[in-house]
Order: C-alpha cells, then sequence, then structure tokens
C-alpha cells in the first residue's frame, strides 16, 4: 500500500544535541549496567526521562536517533504516543501501543511475565484476553499499575527494553496517573522510560503541569529541556536538506524568521529553494499553511479529513470518509506524502501529518460546519464498519466523532457505551470526563432515544430506577451514580461529591430511601476520604432510610459499612448486630463479597468481645472462601484483620504466618494499599516477637508501598517503639510526630490514638517529664476505654504505671500521684482479660502500680513472669523478668540470689541482643547492686573490686560485727567524726542506705573471715 518518499525537506544529518544524546547513552548503559540493583541481583537499574521542548524543537528527531542508537546495541525499543482524537485522548493509549510493540518483539517473555494476570492487564493490551468482571473498587486502578510496573521489570530483567511515550500534553488522566505510579514505583529492570512533551503547550492550567512539578521532585526522574538551534546549527541543518552549503545571508535571514526552531527552519528552508518569499507573511500559521495549499485540491482535502481525524487515521477509514476513487485517493495521498505534508503511520496501515504543528494550522482552518460534517462522516463510516479501526479504540472514537458532530441522539447512546469500556479498562478519570459529557447532552437528546436507554452497568449496589432493568429505561440519575463513583475512584472527589450532593436533592422529592441510602454512603466514603469527618452522620442517615425495609444489596451494605466503622471506632454491641444483620441479608440477596466482609467484621468484634475461638473461627473460614473466588478487596482484608486480631491476643507466630502469605497475594494481585496494610502488621508482630531490625525493615516498607496515609502511621508508631526502646529519645519524637500527621485529627480511632498516646506517655516519662505524662493519661482516662478496646488500652495503663514506679522516689512527682494511681487502679477493673496476654498484662500493671506505692509483692511479681514465659513476648519477659530479680534482691532472703542472678542474666542477655540499652543498663545498674555476676566468666565482687580503701575495708569489717563510730574509731585510733566520714563513704560506694544493709552486703559477699577462718556470710 505504502511506497518510498522522498523527504526533501528532513536533514540527512542529525544536528547538534550532544548533551543531550550523551545523558540519553548514559541512563541507557546505567539500565543494562544495572548498578545497586543489580548488585542485589535483581538486573538492572531502571531510568526515567522527561524531554520537553516547545512544538517543532527536535524532539521527535532526537528520540529516533537515541532509539536507533539503542536498537543498534541490543536494546527493545516500543514506542507508544499519545493519541488525540478531536480533543479527547484515549485511555492508556501510549501504554497499550506500546506493550503491543513489545509483544510483537518479545512475544515469550511477555507472556511470561503476565503469566497469571493476563485478565488484569487485558484493560491495557486485550491481546492478553478478556478482562475480569469482577466489582470495582479503590484498588482497581492500583492493582493494574502495579501489575503493569511488575510486568515491565519482568521483562526487562534480562534484556534492556526502551519505553518512549511521546506527545504527554494529549496524554489523557488515567495515562499520567499510570506514568507518574511508575516513576515511582520501578525499581529493578535494565528498563529506560522515555516521555515527551510539548512545553509551550503547558499553560497554568494544563493538566500535566501537576504531573511535571510531582515528578521534579523526584531524585530517579531526569528532565530535559530541548533547546533551539544556535545559528551555527541551523546553517548545518540547511546544509542536509539543501544538499550544499546555504548562502550566508539567507542563513542569517532564516535563523532570525525561525528563532532556532528546527521544524521552521525546515519549512522556510524549503520555501526559499523552491522560490517562495520568506517574508511571506507574518503568520507562522500562514506559513504552515503555505505548502498545503500548493497541493492539488484533491490532496488538499485528504489534508482536511485526516486532520479532523485525529494523531493518525486508518486508510480504510480514510477511504470510506474521503468518497474518492481509489486512484484519486492514492495520488492525493501521493502527492500529500512527497510534499511531507503527510507521513505513513507506524506500522503503515494509515497516514498521519508529519508534524503536529500543520496538522493543528489545518484543522484550525477547516469552517465549523465543515468540522461537525467531517465527524458526522467519521461516525457513519465507523458504524457501518467497525472493523475500519482497531478493536481496543473503535467504542472511544465512535463516542468521540459523534459528539464533535453535535448530534445528541447518536452521541448519547455511544458516549454512555465509551463510558462502560472506560470503566472496564479502570480508566476511571477517563469514564468521569464521558459521564459527564453524558449528562450534558441529556436534555439534549430526544426522548425516544432516552427511552430506548438501559442502565449501562453496575455501579456497586446501586439499585438501577424499577424493578426490571431489561425494561426499565435509563435515568438522570443513574448517570449520576456511574459518575459519583467514577469520581471517587480515580480520586476527584470533589466533583463526587457535588454530584451525590446533586443527586440527593433531586432524591428529595420523591419515595426513594434505597437510592437515597445508597447515595448517603456514598457521602460518607468521600467525607472520610477528604478529612472533611468521620462519615458517621451520612451513615446514620443510610441506616435510618433502610430501617424496616426488606432485605436488598443496597440494605445489606448500609448494614455492613456501619458495622465496618463502628468495628475500628465504637466496636460494642450495636457493632455487633449491624454486622449480624448484613451477613443475613447478604446471603438472601446473593451478594457474596458483601457478606465476607461482614463476617470478617464479625470475626473481629466476638474476639474484641471476649468469644476469641468463635471470632477466629469465622475469619479463617472467610480467607479460605476468599481465595478461589478472587475477590480483591476481602482476600487482602481477610489477611489483615485476622493478623491483627492474632497480634493482639498474643499470637504473633500464627500473625506472621497470615502476612507472609498475604504478602504474596496482594504483591501478585497488585493490591499495594493493602500490601501496605500488611507490612505495617506485620512490622507489629516482628517487634513482638524480638525480631526488631526486621520489625524496622517492615515499617519503612509499609512506608514506601501503597498510596493511603494510615499504614504509614502505624510504621511510624513501630519506628518510635524501637527507637524508644533502645533510648534514641530524639528519633522517637521525630517518629510519633510522623504517625500523628499520617492518622490526622478529622477521624479518630482506638487503634490509631491510643498507641500513640501510650508512646506519648512513655517519652514523656524517659524525658522526665512527668507532668506531661499524667496530662497525655488523664486526656485519655476522661474519654473512656470503649468496649473491645483492650488490646490498646493494657499497653497504655502500663506505660502510664511504670512511669509512676519509676518516679517514685522524685519529689517533684509526689503531688498528684495519689490521684493519679486511684484512677489506673479504677481503669484496671475495667477492662477483660480473656486472652492470656490481656490478663498478663492485668498482673505487669497492678505490680507496676504498687511498685509506685513503694510495695514488692514478689508473689504478683513471680506471677507476672511466669504469664509472659507462656507468651512470644522476649522483651517484655526480659522487663518483668528485671523486676522480679529486683524484688528479689531488695525483698527477699538469701538463697533467692541465686534466682534474681540467673532472672538478670537471662534479661540482660535479651536486652543486649535487640540493642535496648536503657533496659541493659538498668540490669547492669541492679546487678552491680546486688554484687551479682551477669556472665559466667564475670568475676564475683571482692572488697577491692568495690573501691574501698584499705582503711574503707577496716572500718566496713567493724561495721559488719555491729560497731559504733566511737567503737571503731576506738580499735582504730580514729576519730570518731573521720570514722563517720569512712562510713558515709563506704555506704555510697556500696549503693546502700544504712550501715544494716552495708553489714548484710558484705555478709552475702564473704568479704570478711571470722576468728574461726570461714567468711562471713559463709560464701565462697
Amino acid at each position: 500500500m505504502l511506497w518510498p518518499v522522498e523527504n526533501q525537506s528532513v536533514s540527512p544529518v542529525f544536528v547538534g544535541r550532544a548533551d543531550e544524546v550523551q545523558i540519553l547513552n548514559d541512563a541507557l548503559a546505567r539500565a543494562e549496567a544495572g548498578g545497586i540493583s543489580q548488585a542485589f541481583g535483581t538486573g538492572g537499574e531502571p531510568q526515567a526521562l522527561l524531554l520537553g521542548g516547545e512544538a517543532g524543537v527536535g524532539k521527535t528527531r532526537l528520540v529516533e536517533e537515541f532509539a536507533n542508537r539503542a536498537a543498534r546495541a541490543g536494546a527493545v525499543v516500543a514506542l507508544g504516543g499519545c493519541v488525540e482524537i478531536g480533543a479527547d485522548g484515549l485511555p492508556f493509549a501510549p501504554f497499550s501501543t506500546a506493550l503491543r510493540a513489545l509483544r510483537h518483539e518479545l512475544p515469550a517473555e511477555l507472556a511470561a511475565a503476565a503469566a497469571g494476570q493476563e485478565e488484569e492487564l487485558a484493560r491495557l493490551l486485550p491481546e492478553l484476553g478478556e478482562t475480569g468482571s469482577q466489582r470495582h473498587d479503590e484498588n482497581g486502578m492500583a492493582r493494574l499499575f502495579e501489575l503493569t510496573a511488575r510486568l515491565l521489570e519482568r521483562v526487562s530483567a534480562d534484556r534492556t527494553v526502551v519505553l518512549v511515550l511521546e506527545d504527554l500534553h494529549w496524554a489523557d488522566a488515567s495515562t499520567r496517573h499510570l506514568l507518574a505510579y511508575l516513576l515511582r514505583t520501578l525499581r529493578t529492570g535494565r528498563l529506560v522510560v522515555l516521555a515527551t512533551y510539548r512545553s509551550d503547550d503547558i499553560h497554568r492550567r494544563h493538566p500535566l503541569r501537576p504531573l511535571l512539578a510531582e515528578l521534579d521532585r523526584l531524585r530517579t526522574v531526569r528532565r530535559i529541556e530541548l533547546a533551539r538551534f544556535s545559528r551555527a546549527e541551523v546553517g548545518r541543518q540547511m546544509a542536509g536538506i539543501l544538499a550544499a552549503e546555504p548562502d550566508p545571508a539567507q542563513v542569517d535571514e532564516i535563523f532570525e524568521r525561525s528563532d532556532g526552531n528546527a521544524f521552521f527552519v525546515e519549512e522556510l528552508a524549503v520555501a526559499a529553494h523552491e522560490g517562495c518569499c520568506t517574508g511571506l507573511t507574518d503568520s507562522l500559521r500562514d506559513l504552515l499553511l503555505v505548502r498545503v495549499e500548493a497541493l492539488p485540491e484533491s490532496a488538499q482535502r485528504v489534508a482536511r479529513i485526516v486532520a479532523e481525524g485525529g494523531s493518525t487515521v486508518e486508510y480504510r477509514l480514510l477511504a470510506a470518509v474521503a468518497r474518492l476513487a481509489e486512484d484519486d485517493l492514492l495520488e492525493a495521498l501521493r502527492a500529500a506524502v512527497n510534499a511531507n505534508i503527510l507521513s505513513a503511520a507506524p506500522g503503515g496501515d494509515g497516514y498521519r501529518f508529519r508534524h503536529s504543528l500543520v496538522r493543528e494550522a489545518v484543522s484550525d482552518d477547516l469552517l465549523p460546519g465543515e468540522r461537525s460534517r467531517l465527524n458526522r462522516a467519521y461516525a457513519e463510516a465507523l458504524q457501518a464498519d467497525p472493523s475500519l479501526v482497531p478493536a481496543d479504540e473503535r467504542v472511544m472514537r465512535l463516542a468521540s466523532y459523534w459528539y464533535h458532530a453535535h448530534d445528541p441522539a447518536k452521541a448519547l447512546p455511544a458516549v454512555l457505551d465509551a463510558s462502560v469500556t472506560a470503566r472496564r479498562r479502570h480508566a476511571y478519570s477517563e469514564q468521569l470526563r464521558l459521564l459527564e459529557r453524558a449528562m450534558e447532552l441529556w436534555d439534549s437528546a430526544p426522548e425516544d432515544v432516552r427511552a430506548t436507554l438501559r442502565p449501562v452497568d453496575y455501579t456497586e449496589v446501586y439499585p438501577p430506577c424499577g424493578c426490571d432493568p431489561a425494561t426499565t429505561p435509563l435515568r438522570y440519575l443513574d448517570l449520576m451514580a456511574e459518575a459519583a463513583v467514577a469520581g471517587r475512584l480515580c480520586g476527584e472527589r470533589e466533583r463526587a461529591l457535588k454530584i451525590t450532593k446533586r443527586a440527593l436533592h433531586l432524591l428529595d422529592g420523591e419515595a426513594d430511601p434505597l437510592r437515597a441510602a445508597w447515595f448517603w454512603i456514598q457521602r460518607s466514603r468521600l467525607v472520610q476520604a477528604q478529612a472533611r469527618g468521620d462519615g458517621w452522620q451520612e451513615i446514620g442517615t443510610a441506616q435510618e432510610l433502610v430501617r424496616g425495609l426488606p432485605p436488598s444489596e443496597v440494605h445489606a451494605d448500609v448494614l455492613a459499612t456501619a458495622a465496618a466503622w463502628a468495628m475500628v471506632r465504637a466496636p460494642g454491641p450495636d457493632a455487633m448486630t449491624a454486622a449480624e444483620r448484613a451477613v443475613e441479608y447478604a446471603r438472601m440477596v446473593g451478594a457474596s463479597d458483601i457478606e465476607l466482609n461482614a463476617r470478617l467484621t464479625l470475626g473481629v468484634l466476638l474476639v474484641d468481645a471476649g468469644e476469641i475461638e468463635t471470632g477466629l473461627a469465622q475469619m479463617y473460614e472467610v480467607m479460605e472462601q476468599a481465595l478461589p473466588l478472587g475477590l480483591p478487596s476481602v482476600l487482602g482484608r481477610s489477611h489483615i484483620n485476622l493478623a491483627s486480631v492474632l497480634e493482639g491476643i498474643g499470637r504473633s507466630k500464627d500473625a506472621v504466618g497470615i502476612l507472609r502469605e498475604g504478602l504474596r497475594l496482594t504483591q501478585d494481585r497488585g493490591l499495594r494499599d493493602a500490601e501496605a496494610w500488611i507490612w505495617a502488621n506485620l512490622a507489629e508482630a516482628l517487634i513482638s516477637l524480638g525480631h526488631w531490625d526486621d520489625g524496622a525493615e517492615a515499617a519503612l516498607a509499609a512506608q514506601r508501598v501503597g498510596q493511603v496515609a494510615k499504614p504509614r502511621g502505624c510504621a511510624a508508631h513501630c519506628l518510635a517503639q524501637i527507637a524508644l526502646a533502645r533510648g534514641h529519645l530524639d528519633e522517637a519524637a521525630r517518629h510519633l510526630a510522623e504517625g500523628r500527621l499520617a492518622y490526622g485529627t478529622h477521624d479518630p480511632m482506638p487503634q490509631n490514638d491510643l498507641p500513640l498516646s501510650r508512646l506519648a506517655i512513655a517519652l514523656a516519662a524517659a524525658e522526665g517529664r512527668i507532668p506531661d505524662a499524667r496530662a497525655e493519661l488523664t486526656r485519655v482516662l476522661d474519654a473512656g476505654f470503649q468496649p473491645g478496646t483492650q488490646r490498646y488500652a493494657w499497653p497504655l495503663l502500663l506505660a502510664a504505671a511504670t512511669a509512676e514506679a519509676d518516679a517514685r522516689d522524685l519529689p517533684a512527682a509526689d503531688e498528684g500521684r495519689a490521684g493519679i494511681l486511684e484512677r489506673l487502679f479504677e481503669a484496671v477493673k475495667t477492662l477483660t482479660t480473656d486472652a492470656p496476654i490481656w490478663h498478663a498484662h492485668d498482673q505487669w500493671v497492678r505490680a507496676e502500680l504498687h511498685r509506685a506505692e513503694g510495695r514488692a509483692p514478689l508473689d504478683l511479681w513471680s506471677s507476672v513472669v511466669t504469664a509472659f514465659e507462656q507468651l512470644q513476648r522476649p522483651y517484655d519477659l526480659a522487663r518483668v523478668r528485671h523486676r522480679l530479680a529486683e524484688t528479689l534482691v531488695t525483698a527477699g532472703g538469701e538463697d533467692d540470689r541465686a534466682s534474681a542472678e540467673e532472672l538478670l542474666r537471662l534479661a540482660h542477655a535479651v536486652a543486649d541482643h535487640l540493642g535496648a540499652r536503657p533496659l541493659a543498663d538498668e540490669v547492669a545498674s541492679l546487678a552491680r547492686r546486688a554484687r551479682l555476676p551477669l556472665g559466667p566468666d564475670e568475676p564475683r565482687p571482692t572488697a577491692d573490686t568495690l573501691g574501698l580503701t584499705s582503711r574503707e575495708r577496716d572500718v566496713l569489717r567493724l561495721v559488719t560485727v555491729g560497731r559504733t563510730n566511737r567503737q571503731i574509731a576506738e580499735e582504730l585510733f580514729i576519730s570518731p567524726k573521720t570514722a563517720s566520714v569512712h562510713v558515709s563513704n563506704i555506704l555510697a560506694k556500696l549503693g546502700v542506705a544504712g550501715r544494716g544493709e552495708a553489714a548484710a552486703l558484705a555478709h552475702r559477699m564473704g568479704l570478711f573471715r571470722t576468728e574461726d577462718g570461714e567468711r562471713v556470710g559463709g560464701a565462697a
């Protein structure tokens, strides 16, 4: 069909751009070498570059030069361009085209990389198969993006791939979102991503502008701005075009006229060569049209048709619209191609303008009636023969053609069909735009046309207007429901909020409680997502609307939403009832995903209420049932919530197993937000098990993965917990602030707030700010602990009780201590102890409260240690062993010293292994004061090792046999005052409070011999 064409206006010599070519070549070399990533065996270090420049400055020529060099070096180059159809971009068009090219070049590699995820990836590359039919959710687009990133990493693991995305200024919102995601998350692979855009098109309100600003902040993205040619470079370009050295005066004239723009240099040089005056017009647009107007009339007409058809027009479609005899059409095309107005499209199946500037000039020159007539001709041709364009573009292009033909009767059905296609591709931004366009067309479309329309898709559990969707016409309210969900899923929540507000206003005068309840639930989700509140008022309104109505999907969804909301904010009997009814209603109407989610909620609430085994059985069953059904939201949530519950009842090892499996599932399915939650929960479980470094790594992974803030808050809490236990107080304070920022203040939840309050209390106590610790505790106690929050309340009470016990000898802490201790004792009585770990915390808190009162209940501390020896909490066990050893040393008998020594040795070993320096120092200090060794090779202390002088040893010997200061003075021939000074020094060095303790210590250590030769105290 196509033939070789003489490109007389294109310089055969590549001019200038040495610096830019070097940057691109360096990026290619780094991608191939791999750098850090290759050192870890991951096969490459992806490179990302943005190439900007004004229209005509030479971006495409530079990309072609680089692509040719890369291909010669063995790389696979996949080119994809953003497609403009009228004013509309095709969703994911550059990625679809590039992936199609990769599939052509590396069919086996791409098939292997996509294995198991063909249903999802078919949204970008339909050749992979049919797309999945699961219900859409907030994770759908992120899941597709993650799987695309994984696909590219796998394809480029062993082969260098250059992915070129041209004309980002035309990119649709979904393409922009996907590109941003890739450039943020690509970590491995021998991959170069090069994207181009027109910088002069990026005005202040251009949608690409925020993306460029975001990418500028990424250290992994290099931005190149392509400058205009210098005068010397213009001379070399003209020499290449003319195949001769140009006249210097002519170079000066064209350089001044073109201002160094490569495309304008071409046009002016050819015009001058063909005898046209370079000063023909002051309008560059007119300059661009000069050679078009020099074409035969038939070629000009074909050029106008191609200009309105989009970036590229297929030959058969062009023939159908032009309605010329084939010979005449080919002759017209030959003339346009030889004049370098049109060129063959990549793949040889159609035509496009050689430069978009010329296309825009020709399109702008069309008359209004001419433009709509051409769009109608395209639409009629495509409707008559859908095979004229690729299948994945057909519906979107038909909708665009009919819309720009200004025919509402034909445009409305086509736009609705296109919105369904966009939804199925997870292109929710384009779906929203199309639905808004449908709402715009609604009143203009004839009534008989609207009567033939049916609900275009099922929006979650939204009830189609009427009893039978197959026979009931589509209503405007149905469009608003679709648009509200699309806005929520694509992040355009403000637009979605406005749509729900309008919908509820329309429903004010109608007796339609189910539909109104559905819109209120949408508003609740949007309000929470926008940090406008906790969403409970909207949920409560929806509950009132469905109260007393028969079971339905909407009713079940309202109940399930209310129960899930209460589970993390106000667990209790009302939440349990809502969850049970949601399960019942969902079963009755066959809504399996609502049922499974409601059962998960019910399982958590049962565990919180003390029915631990019943609740766990429920949750394990849901997890097993969700796997074969492949429900993404249930899969992620089942692993997250079950592991969280297991951690909360002290079964951390079981939780880690669930979370490891959850990581595999979420990573395979691209559930990035769910993966972030799993990393955060894994960090918590690993810290409990004493794997602090692994826990810190998991917390950092939670902060890197996903886009929601709350997992980052949980991760910050975990990092603060480790930092505090290791004595890094500044670091702990920083992470605590990060956690508060991530959680925000608009939607308080006990699972977020109570752990942060516990950290705040412990940090204030560690820094000696007892009033601040008490203020935080008082704030929490005044609010009270809600039912089911004991897993977070027990550690908080423990932190407060420990702070009071540690501060018992501080005079500044005396005031108010009695009241705080009384409130703590009262709070302990309100919490349940159904799980072994809650029971252990109950005993520990009581023991610390007794310590704060100056008592040392040996039996209580022994029971605390026994309780924690049954759990998987090595750090907590080390802490209580230290306290039991302290009690044995101070209140126990001589026979208890061996037990205290073993407890201290075990506690010190754990603290040293974990890097818990404060605990290790406390244990070592106690061991020194008690003269107990911490290791088998550590010598027992003697009088010499205690730092006593010979005279002080003599005085201590007499103290041990009960001598007074006067008697010591007489025996040692010193004054009583000097004897008193020696005794004071001895007490200080031994760390004891009085003479009796000093004597007892000397006896225990066997420092002196009696007259019969035995050591005092009998120690060896």
